[in-house]
């Protein structure tokens, strides 16, 4: 038995219990349920979960608080070892510890005669009552799924029939596979009422707390990243941060957590060799194979590897699902947790992982290919010094770097251990692996390798430049203004090759062009594309051709612009670059795409580039991708898809760090959504962070943080602090706001808030540069929907806004055309009324589509005053589902499947932050807590349907 009397509580370091991180709802849940037990309303609660996720920790809380509160508490838990004891788990719980129940010898007796079960339930069902009347009971009971037949019955049998008395039964078990009397049972329990708290997994200020907790310091961003392998287990977490702690793998400095420089071994954990030694030797030896071959695997290569049939694999097959160890996907098994994983392998002998992943890689099909398999280290028990071993390992990661660049990080981290600190090759591996740990999701230990290099000094120009040259890259994400900083720095270094300088002088131009510093972009693009013809650089040619597009597109030359980007994008692809992890360079014909008004073009280049990017294992690319594809959705009128790729990317920018990208991108979206939603408390809250671009270095930053500030300025009814928001600009670079946004399409939007402040001459200048881009791109239908747009707005003209209204159509920028019904419509409002309604109702059709609540809500008013109403209705409205969007329909039917995150991601072609966000919207919405609940309201809708 395993009674919970006898279970230890967690404890910290030094013995004291642990605070509970992330689960302050799961706990005033139990409160309130002992709240509810007091007053003598009883009745079952049931903590669901995976391994590792916390549920006994809850059960432990609970008990303790009903003591606090006087309560009787019987506590008891299940061992898989044990199920041969009948009633095992219950009687021990109840028939041990301070205060059992009374003729406990007598309730023994009955549990171990055959043919007495009537009696037993009888007997048990006496005593509980009696013990009720003296006072509330809590029976507590762990890992229900590991509960004997006789224990199962009785549970439910007697919980239902003393449903009205005063006793609470909080019962755990794990979630996914459970066996089919376990399952029954949940069943039954269920049906009677049963209260369900599902735990998931601990979010990211959770972790950092624990992170804390262990370390003893506040986590620094690359702590964080490590701690994204336990997917947010509390366990494995804890793990993991103590072996970081115990191994000294991190070091601390002014009260922040960092990694030390080098590898991170998976040791063994102690949670998963618990469980590996529940299983039967065959269960156990295919749980290790599995992990050793390092990627899904088929029953039938477990079993050649095994040289077992796989009819004789069934019962370990099982024995590894039940244990969690092992989870379907498919026709494969694959670990729930790549940790686990890596932690079952760690604890095999190396010549054996070895042996079994090059066994295994021989049958292994090409489709299974993985980012996360890191092949074995090239130079495993090499010691620090040993030249032959270091080249062998940056030899390997340069072979996999463009397609598997996490593994390929960790063979340069091992190269840098094997290298001595005064090494003459040292600050090449460093530059060699800045990029690498960049791409796989840790920038600042990425940039700390860098700064520390530069600061330690005594660089060969050469490999000082190299050094400059990853830190210029990684900072065109961050920081655009440190990008320049470091590639001047870098190209003005003596003596160093002709190829690495013209890199470096395209990477200078990028920043400048990131930055918006537009003529010195223009006049530093001769120079490099002089020294990379000179060269023969090609890679550095195709970044150049990049900048050159930015700079005609800037000049109103669009065909030109989308010519030098498409050369750009051919060179690129002749020279073998992978678009996914071309960043930021390959993010731009998305955006030409976008601004163009070709919406599915745009978004057809950020899926591929969010599918391919993780798919590859790149953190950073994936995160920028996904911040293009918003922007497109949003563009697009898909509010709620845009808004949830926005949350998926800012949840991510928790543990890649924030910067200028994300600003003029995720804040641009979020901060629109938030307008055309009427979010006013989060419009609120993004009017912080966007006041903090107005301060940034980058003149494009700042323009975007103005132009933001005037539109949440305009939104709460202040047009003229709205165009004070543009003009207070220019003190802090020196020239004013441009005449007009960024974005085209918003030059009605400027013109529009300059009439509300009684400025027409700043009105007339929008428009003037409307039509003149307009003028100079004729091929390009939306810059003249836009120019009519705007002119019909400033001279009130209907002939110039229905002109607008036609040419909106020929091109999928549906709010944009929207607006423009709406203006046509309430200028015939004023003197043709029925001839106004159709404009608007289209209006109204394409905001609610949209999602623009605030926006279909003021068209509504237009409507009424015209004598008609028209039913809100809510955007991909489907009758039995009127409160959720399209996608998060989608979502939820999947998740009520049994699918995870993961899995749904994977059908929908989305990324698992983007699913989390749609399901947490979807759980507000609905009124559930848990999974278990959504699925049955998915079935019960669905079904009337």
């Amino acid at each position: 038995m395993n009674p919970l009397t006898t279970w230890p509580l967690p404890e910290d370091f030094d013995g004291a219990r642990a605070p509970v991180r992330g689960r302050r709802a799961e706990l005033a849940f139990i409160e309130a349920r002992l709240d509810s037990l007091a007053r003598r309303d009883g009745g079952v609660v049931l903590v669901e979960g995976p391994a590792g996720i916390g549920r006994s920790r809850i059960l432990v809380e609970a008990s303790a608080s009903a003591r606090r509160r006087g309560m009787r508490v019987f506590q008891g838990g299940a061992d898989p070892a044990e199920q041969f004891v009948p009633l095992g788990p219950l009687l021990e719980g109840l028939l041990s510890g301070e205060e059992p129940l009374s003729d406990a010898a007598r309730l023994r007796d009955l549990a171990t005669m055959p043919g007495q079960r009537f009696w037993l339930l009888q007997e048990l069902g006496d005593r509980l009552r009696e013990a009720a009347r003296g006072g509330p009971l809590l029976i507590v009971l762990d890992d229900l799924q590991w509960c004997d037949d006789l224990t199962l019955l009785t549970f439910h049998t007697v919980a239902a029939g003393l449903s009205s008395h005063a006793i609470l039964w909080l019962v755990a078990v794990r979630g996914g596979s459970v066996p089919p009397a376990v399952r029954t049972t949940l069943d039954r329990i269920r049906q009677a009422g049963a209260h369900e708290l599902a735990l998931g997994p601990l979010g990211d200020g959770a972790i950092a707390h624990l992170a804390e907790d262990v370390l003893g310091a506040v986590p620094g961003p690359d702590v964080l990243g490590v701690a994204r392998r336990a997917e947010g287990v509390p366990l494995l977490l804890v793990e993991l941060f103590g072996a970081l702690r115990d191994e000294e793998l991190v070091t601390i400095e002014n009260g922040t957590a960092r990694l030390s420089a080098g590898p991170l071994p998976i040791r063994p954990l102690p949670s998963v060799a618990r469980r590996l030694d529940l299983l039967s030797d065959v269960a156990r030896e295919l749980v290790e194979t599995a992990a050793a071959v390092g990627y899904p695997v088929t029953v039938g290569l477990l079993a050649e590897l095994l040289g077992r049939s796989p009819a004789a694999l069934i019962t370990a097959v099982r024995e590894s699902l039940d244990a969690d160890l092992l989870t379907e996907s498919g026709d494969h098994l694959e670990f729930r947790h790549e940790l686990v994983r890596a932690a079952v392998e760690a604890g095999l002998p190396l010549s054996l992982r070895r042996t079994l992943r090059r066994h295994g890689a021989k049958t292994r099909p090409k489709s299974a290919a993985s980012p996360a398999e890191a092949p074995a280290l090239p130079a495993d028990g090499a010691e620090r010094g040993d030249r032959a071993a270091v080249d062998r390992l940056r030899t390997a990661a340069a072979e996999v770097a463009d397609t598997a660049p996490g593994p390929a990080a960790e063979l340069t981290l091992r190269a840098l251990e094997l290298t001595a600190v005064d090494a003459p090759q040292r600050p090449r591996v460093i530059a060699e692996t800045i990029p690498l740990l960049w791409q796989t999701g840790q920038p600042a230990r990425a940039h700390h390798l860098g700064t520390s290099a530069l600061s330690a000094g005594g660089l060969r120009p050469e490999d000082e430049a190299r050094i400059r040259l990853g830190l210029a890259r990684l900072s065109s994400q961050f920081d655009f203004c440190a990008a320049v900083r470091q590639a001047r720095a870098g190209a003005a270094l003596p003596g160093i090759p002709a190829a690495l300088r013209a890199r470096l002088l395209a990477l200078l131009c990028l920043g400048l062009s990131l930055s918006g510093d537009d003529e010195a972009a223009e006049q530093a693009v001769g120079e490099a594309l002089e020294s990379a013809e000179a060269a023969g650089d090609r890679t550095a040619e195709a970044t150049l051709m990049v900048v050159e597009s930015a700079v005609h597109f800037r000049r109103m030359e669009w065909s030109e612009a989308f010519r030098r980007a498409d050369r750009a994008g051919a060179l690129a692809a002749g020279l073998g670059i992978v678009p996914s992890g071309w960043i930021p360079e390959a993010l731009w014909q998305g955006f030409l795409l976008n601004a163009a008004g070709r919406s599915a073009e745009a978004l057809a280049v950020a899926d591929a580039g969010v599918r391919d990017s993780r798919n590859q294992g790149r953190a950073a690319a994936t995160r920028m991708w996904l911040m293009s594809r918003a922007r497109a959705l949003l563009d697009a009128g898909r509010l709620a898809d845009a808004q949830a790729d926005a949350e998926a990317a800012f949840a991510m920018s928790d543990e890649l760090g924030t910067g200028n990208l994300a600003d003029i991108t995720l804040l641009y979206v979020m901060v629109r959504i938030a307008l055309h939603t009427n979010d006013q408390e989060a419009a609120r809250g993004y009017a912080a962070r966007v006041r903090r671009m107005r301060s940034d270095s980058a003149p494009l930053v700042r323009d975007a943080g103005a132009w933001l500030l005037a539109l949440l300025a305009d939104f709460e009814g202040r047009p003229d602090r709205a165009l004070a928001e543009l003009d207070d600009v220019a003190p802090a670079g020196g020239r004013p706001f441009a005449a007009a946004p960024a974005d085209a399409v918003d030059a009605p939007v400027l013109v529009r808030m300059a009439l509300r402040a009684g400025a027409p001459e700043r009105a007339a200048r929008a428009v003037a540069v409307a039509e003149r881009r307009a003028e100079l791109n004729p091929d390009f239908t939306i810059l003249a929907a836009t120019a009519a747009h705007a002119r019909g707005l400033l001279d009130n003209d209907l002939g110039h806004l229905l002109r607008a209204v036609r040419l909106y159509g020929e091109c999928p920028r549906p709010l944009a055309r929207a607006s423009a019904l709406e203006d046509a419509g309430r200028k015939l409002a004023a003197t043709r009324v029925s001839e106004a309604v159709p404009y608007l109702d289209t209006a109204l059709a394409l905001y609610t589509r949209a999602g623009a609540e605030r926006d279909a809500a003021r068209v509504r008013r237009r409507l009424r005053a015209a004598g008609v109403r028209r039913q809100p209705v809510s955007a991909g409205y489907v009758k039995e589902w009127p409160e959720l969007t399209a996608s998060e329909l989608r979502v939820a039917r999947l998740v009520a499947q049994g699918l995870t995150n993961r899995q749904v991601a994977g059908q929908l072609s989305l990324s698992p932050h983007t699913v989390g966000s749609h399901l947490r919207r979807t759980f507000t919405k609905l009124g559930v807590a848990s999974r278990t609940e959504l699925a049955r309201l998915v079935m019960s809708r669905d079904s009337a349907e």
